[in-house]
């Protein structure tokens, strides 16, 4: 997690599989938390679904999407030249992690060395389109019913923001220059501008003096 701060590489899911582990380790307190709920009358979590697989599969996906780019990021920042395609393979021949899913990986970056992340495979992103559905309201079906799951929330997260050309964040810099008089940049036009806000909190009528909205 420390890595990919230092390399500006997102990994929402690494970093709450850290939290998760964090809090399962509180245990007396989460027991002492559970019956303080039940008192109160928090019903209890439902059963697993059949859609729980796709939506693990596609969760695992996230987190093999932004490892690869952590090491991907590293190797570039070392200068490493590690061959992610080869990782792959020696990973699949003595590794703890052997498993199946490494074989589509080594494919995706032996047709594509360069490839910027695994949600641009055309492999992956066609297993996104099939699970995305069941994915999502595995997640609602849980935030419904009182289960934290912070990685596949997380990882939900993740790949809508790494599919979109504009982001909610955006909005961040018209905050910045609401408070601050930062500027903002505009789709209609290029540069940086600066807004006049009306509100009496805004930067603009605090350090103006005798501004009138």
């Amino acid at each position: 997690v420390q890595q990919a701060a230092d390399l500006s590489i997102a990994s929402p899911v690494i970093a709450s599989s850290l939290d998760a582990r964090f809090i399962s380790g509180q245990k007396e307190k989460r027991v002492a938390a559970a019956k303080f709920y039940d008192g109160l009358g928090l019903g209890a979590p439902t059963p697993a679904s059949a859609e729980d697989k796709a939506a693990l599969i596609a969760d695992v996906d996230m987190l093999l999407a932004q490892g690869m780019q952590l090491i991907k990021a590293k190797s570039d920042a070392m200068g490493w030249d590690i061959n992610l395609g080869n990782l792959a393979r020696i990973w699949k021949g003595g590794c703890i992690i052997r498993a199946g899913f490494l074989d589509r990986i080594r494919a995706a970056f032996v047709a594509n060395p360069d490839l910027p992340s695994l949600l641009v495979d055309p492999g992956f992103g066609k297993e996104m389109v099939e699970r995305h559905e069941a994915w999502r309201r595995v997640v609602t079906k849980a935030i419904g019913a009182g289960i934290g799951m912070p990685a596949m929330t997380c990882a939900l997260s993740y790949f809508d923001s790494y599919r979109r050309e504009r982001l909610p964040a955006n909005l961040v810099q018209a905050q910045r220059d609401y408070f601050g008089s930062h500027t903002f940049e505009r789709l209609d036009m290029p540069g940086s501008f600066h807004a006049i806000w009306s509100d009496s909190n805004s930067a603009d009528s605090i350090t103006t003096q005798g501004y009138n909205a």
